[in-house]
């Protein structure tokens, strides 16, 4: 079970579960371990101080590092850009460039940090993976100049973000960060993806059976997704026993099974564009215990899902789940092999067999003769399970057919008798 799972509390049935977003670069506020998080970071204000624009200009500004002590502390710069709006980003969504003006000679990069934008710059006789770092001398200071931009695909339903110089490993002091908000033209109201689990379907008979749960997914905000979205499940129990599964979604009108690769069931891609203007998109979910299942009672279950963009930066935008309670379908177990289900009575009357619902019929009884010895009625409801109905006068009837046997009986004997006597 996951971290997450086993954060989660049991959601009372009907109640809408809310997916949160994830945040990344938290941690960058985290005090170092050795104490050394004593340099300051300062942008200057970024030329020309206007909008970005998607594949517009871009803009630079000045960074400097200073040391206030009186000792060398190495920095390892680290870019965060905290977004607005419910898309990741690309790689390519944000132009970034890092050049020495009193530094040694400077490399920059793009990388990710739990699927958000980080921007990477290290000495250039490093390594690319940015794990060397600039000495800032005591009491002095560096300064380079980073060029920002956005892309041509910067995502339409994101909006402004703020960019924090930190340091990744937290020698930069958490009260001396320096930070800058970035506006981005045109302006927009951004939203949020909103995705919950709802109820679906009761289960018919109350035998929690099968569950039933719609997922649903709405955008807020202007814009819309660039790219699908892609949605997977999985499902878990506190138990070690197998619990075999069966998971169906409401697909072009009919429930289809849904195949788990490495413990996750694939849902059906939002195509690119979702928006706001798409309204709520529903997918009905069904859950059951297969026949291979080794659960043999109530358990709790888990499900789990994970949304994200479905290609590029796929990185989970949302996760969430919802527990509920699910029980395995108990077939009756067959009778032994060679036992005769049926046994006839002294009468010859059709009898049934131990622990069966329907009545059993002689073979020669026709539909009507069949429905009056019949002593009850079944059906089937929503969960499998067999209702009796109708009424149970078994022993009325047959006591009724006993009497009528037995007068005409007397009737014949007498009518026999009379008609010795006169012949004789």
């Amino acid at each position: 079970m996951s971290v997450r799972t086993a954060a989660a509390i049991a959601v009372v049935a009907g109640v809408v579960t809310t997916l949160l977003p994830l945040s990344a670069a938290a941690a960058s506020a985290a005090p170092a371990a050795d104490g050394s998080a004593v340099l300051r970071t300062e942008m200057g204000t970024p030329v020309p101080n206007g909008p970005l624009t998607r594949g517009g200009a871009t803009e630079t500004f000045d960074l400097t590092v200073k040391n206030p002590t009186g000792k060398a502390v190495t920095y390892k710069p680290w870019m965060l850009l905290d977004p607005t709006g419910p898309s990741r980003l690309q790689d390519s969504d944000v132009v970034f460039k890092v050049d020495a003006v009193d530094a040694p000679a400077t490399k920059s990069s793009i990388g990710r940090q739990d699927g958000e934008w980080q921007g990477m710059f290290y000495p250039a006789s490093g390594d690319e993976g940015g794990q060397g770092g600039f000495d800032i001398p005591a009491n002095g200071k560096m300064t380079w100049k980073v060029t920002l931009g956005l892309g041509v695909d910067y995502p339409t339903n994101n909006g402004d973000f703020n960019l924090r110089a930190a340091s990744y490993n937290n020698s930069v002091a958490a009260d001396g960060m320096g930070a800058h908000l970035f506006k981005v033209g045109p302006q927009i109201t951004t939203g949020e993806l909103k995705t919950s689990f709802k109820q679906g379907l009761a289960d018919m008979g109350g035998q929690e059976h099968r569950a039933y749960w719609d997922l649903n997914y709405q955008a807020t905000g202007e814009g819309t997704f660039a790219t699908g979205l892609a949605s997977t499940l999985s499902l878990s129990h506190p138990g070690e026993e197998k619990a075999d599964f069966r998971v169906q979604a409401m697909i072009d009108g009919r429930w289809q099974d849904l195949k788990a690769e490495d413990g996750r069931y694939a849902l059906p891609e939002i195509p690119k564009g979702f928006g706001a203007a798409s309204g709520v998109r529903t997918l009905p979910l069904r859950v059951n215990l297969g026949q291979d299942t080794k659960i043999k009672k109530k358990a709790t279950v888990t499900m789990e899902v994970e949304v994200s963009h479905a290609a590029g930066n796929t990185f989970p935008i949302k996760f969430g789940y919802v527990q509920f309670p699910l029980t395995p379908i108990t077939e009756p177990a067959p009778a032994p092999s060679g036992t005769p289900t049926t046994s006839p009575s002294p009468s010859g009357a059709p009898t049934k067999a131990p622990g069966t619902s329907t009545a059993v019929q002689p073979a020669a009884a026709t539909s009507s003769s069949a429905a009056a010895a019949g002593n009850a009625r079944t059906t089937t409801t929503g969960s499998g399970s067999l209702a009796a109905t109708g009424s149970s006068s078994t022993g009325l009837y047959a006591g009724l057919a006993g009497v009528l046997v037995a007068l005409g009986a007397a009737a014949a004997w007498l009518g026999a008798r009379r008609r010795r006597v006169t012949s004789a």
